[in-house]
Formats: C-alpha cells, structure tokens, sequence
C-alpha cells in the first residue's frame, strides 16, 4: 500500500522524456490496429492506401518524437511535420497524424529561443504541403485554410500555457525573495534584541565596577555580574543559531516567557530597581506570542538600563485565555545615564511583531516623566 502511494511522487522524479514516451508508444501501436486504420487526419481529399513499409515511417515520424516534446519542441514539430507530409502524401491517414497537433501545442508552450522564427518556418513549410495534396486530391481550398488556423489555434493555447507558467513561477520567486528578506529581518531584530540588551548590562555594570575599587566585595559582585551576562548573551546567540538549525526544535525548551525572572535579575544586579509580576497561567501552546511578549520585556528592560538606570521599573505580565498582556514602566526620577539616543529601531521592530500577529502596541512618556511600554498580543498564532 506504502509504495503504490509513492507512485506518483516517482514518477514525478523520471526524467521529462521519460514520461513523455507513454504517449508516443500509444499513438504508435494504435496506428497499427487494423480497426484505426485510416482514422486519423485527412487532408487534400486523397484515396486511402493501405499500410507499407513506408507507412511504418510515417507512423513512427508522427508518434515517437513525442518522447522530446517538452525537451527538444523544435526537433518534435520538424519531425512530426515531416511525417505529416509523407502520411498525407501517401494516403495513409494514419491515427499517428494526431500527433502534430500535440507538437504544436509543445512548441507554442515549450519553446524557448527562436519561437517566432520557428512560427514562421513552419508556416511556410504548410504552404507547399497544402499546394501539392490540393493538385493531387479533391479538397477545396477552404479546408487547408481551416486546417491551418486550427494548428495556429493549438500554437495560441501553447503559447498561454507558457506564459500561464512563467507569470507562476515568477511570482514563486517573488514569495521566495519576500520570505528570505523577512527571514533576514527577523533574524537582525534577534540579533538587535540579544545584543543590545546583554551588552547594555554589560556595560552599566562595568561601568559601576570603576566605583567600587575600595570595596573588593562589591567590585567582585559587579564583575561576576559582567561575567554572568556574558555568558546569557552567548546562550542567547546560540539559542538564535540553532533556530537555523533544520534539527531545530528536536528537543524541549524553555518557554521565552519562562526565561523572564532571567531578564529581572539581570537588570536588578546591574543596579536597576525592577518590580516584576506575573498574573494567569501561560497556554500550552502560545504560538510566537511568548517569544514577543520576552522581546518585549527585554527590548523595554534595556531602554530602561540606558535612559533611566537607578529608576524603579515595574513589569506586569498577564495570561490571558486568547492573548498575553505584557506592560513595563519606569519612572522618571532618576537622571539619564549619558547613552546617547537611540535609533527607535527596538521598538519600531517591536511594533512590527506585534502587528503581524494581530496585537496591539504603544510606547510613549508618561504624566510623571517616565517612560511606559504597552503591549497586547494574541496567542496561538505562528508567525
């Protein structure tokens, strides 16, 4: 049962001439049966003739070069013409005439180089064709005009095909290029997050290490603080790395939401006052919406370390049944630490996560002085 579900997806893997054989080798046997004789197409009004060694070629010419009809159209149309003229010339109307038709239809869809140039010839070759089964049979002119427009009609329904196939595979190609480039902005507004925070930490407590020379205890807390953000921010990285990794997500971790108390700590040994509380009991499944509720958090923790360091920030997570309410704010008390303003690109990058799964966010100062960062966002969707 396994393999004959497999079937198709082998046989998507031959090769096109493979495939394209089948067809060929039905026409060609199907010429031959006595009750398809002279079935096929009849043009210039000639007597049947009965099957010879020539009719053997025609026949052959007409059904087998469809084997290339999608690799070599060119060779398939010129080969399959040329077995047209012999069949009707002799009288054979053999079911292989149907054939051309099918080698139109491949060239018009097919064909890539040369396509008018090839249109051209082929019309030109049907002109003598059409003059010398007119002189030699009964039909009117009418018929080979007919008949010619039919083949022009089959070369248009190619034609669209091709371009049908080329505007899909074009915007295929347009979806891939937008999913690499927000592939690439995803992982820089990471790369940002991770970066920016630890090193931020890092560098308010090396900075509070220059004052605490005379206090060896305190000096040696500050800098085991550096030493301890240090290695967060290399596991932070290398939590982002493995998100490249195809194996990834082999195995458990911890919720981003769960890593939260991390952040507080942090920003606490750094020396700013953070007030966390937590409310509600996270989903199961939460989709990217714990993982932008921690980039909130950090985003706002390390806005906090630069322009407010030593004010009291509180931070309220919240639950809820169909989303994560996340709020982080810091008073304006304390003065601002001389980091120089930023680029807004922490934020702007938050509100474009938030946005994309369908919450809502706003950051702005607040009556006292402060700063407060809002965000809801809705939980069970993958971005």
């Amino acid at each position: 049962m396994m393999n004959l579900r497999r079937l198709p997806e082998l046989w998507r893997r031959l090769d096109v001439t493979v495939r394209d054989l089948p067809f060929g080798l039905l026409l060609l046997v199907g010429s031959f049966v006595p009750a398809f004789h002279n079935y096929g197409t009849q043009l210039g009004g000639l007597p049947d003739r009965p099957f010879d060694a020539l009719a053997v070629a025609a026949v052959a010419l007409q059904s087998l070069p469809l084997a290339v009809r999608r690799r070599w159209p060119a060779v398939c149309l010129a080969l399959a013409s040329l077995g047209l003229a012999l069949d009707q010339l002799r009288g054979y109307h053999s079911l292989a005439g149907t054939g051309l038709a099918f080698a139109v239809l491949s060239a018009g869809a097919h064909l890539e180089w040369h396509r008018r140039a090839m249109a051209l010839l082929f019309s030109a070759a049907y002109v003598p064709l059409a003059v010398a089964l007119h002189r030699l049979g009964t039909e009117p002119v009418g018929e080979f005009v007919l008949y010619y427009l039919a083949l022009v009609l089959v070369w248009c329904i190619g034609a669209w095909l091709r371009s049908t196939r080329m505007a899909d595979a074009e915007r295929r190609r347009r979806v891939a290029e937008e999913t690499r480039a927000a592939e690439r902005a995803r992982i820089a507004r990471e790369l940002h997050d991770v970066v920016t925070h630890h090193v931020t930490a890092m560098v308010v407590q090396a900075e509070a290490a220059r004052y605490l020379t005379a206090v060896p205890d305190r000096l040696d807390e500050s800098l085991t603080a550096v030493t301890d953000t240090g290695r967060r921010a290399i596991t932070d990285l290398r939590h982002l790395l493995d998100v490249l990794n195809p194996d990834h997500g082999t195995g458990a971790r911890t919720p981003p939401v769960g890593r939260l108390l991390t952040l507080v700590e942090q920003a606490r040994r750094a020396g700013q006052p953070v007030e966390f509380a937590e409310e509600g009991t996270p989903a199961e499944s939460t989709g990217s919406a714990d993982l932008v509720a921690y980039r909130v958090v950090q985003e706002a923790l390390t806005n906090a370390l630069k322009y407010a360091n030593g004010s009291r920030t509180s931070i309220r997570v919240d639950h809820g049944e169909r989303d994560i309410t996340v709020e982080v704010g810091t008073d304006g008390s304390a003065s601002r630490t001389g980091f120089p303003e930023g680029s807004g690109r922490g934020l702007a990058g938050l509100r474009e996560r938030v946005d994309v799964l369908g919450g809502d966010f706003s950051a702005g100062p607040r009556g006292d002085g402060g700063f407060v960062v809002r965000a809801r966002i809705p939980a069970g969707r993958p971005v």
